[in-house]
């Protein structure tokens, strides 16, 4: 499952074990309750639920885009 965190202060692929869009809102509010920087999101979420982070390729198809300005967690239309 490949997964992009997008907002102010970053834009991150991660990839990691398949889940339900339920599963991966509950996994991104854990992280984000456990932060104190939102700058330290994305490597907090990748240590806490096995994810690893992707070098940015605009031709990657994401499963599940997370904005972090709006905690809002969308499947993209390609």
């Amino acid at each position: 499952m490949i997964i992009e965190l997008d907002g102010y202060f970053h834009q991150v692929l991660l990839t990691g074990k398949k889940c339900s869009k339920q599963q991966l809102k509950q996994k991104y509010l854990e992280a984000k309750n456990l932060t104190t920087d939102i700058k330290d999101l994305p490597a907090l979420f990748c240590s806490l639920h096995k994810f690893e982070v992707l070098s940015n390729d605009e031709h990657i198809k994401v499963d599940y885009v997370i904005d972090t300005d709006t905690d809002r967690i969308y499947s993209p239309s390609y």
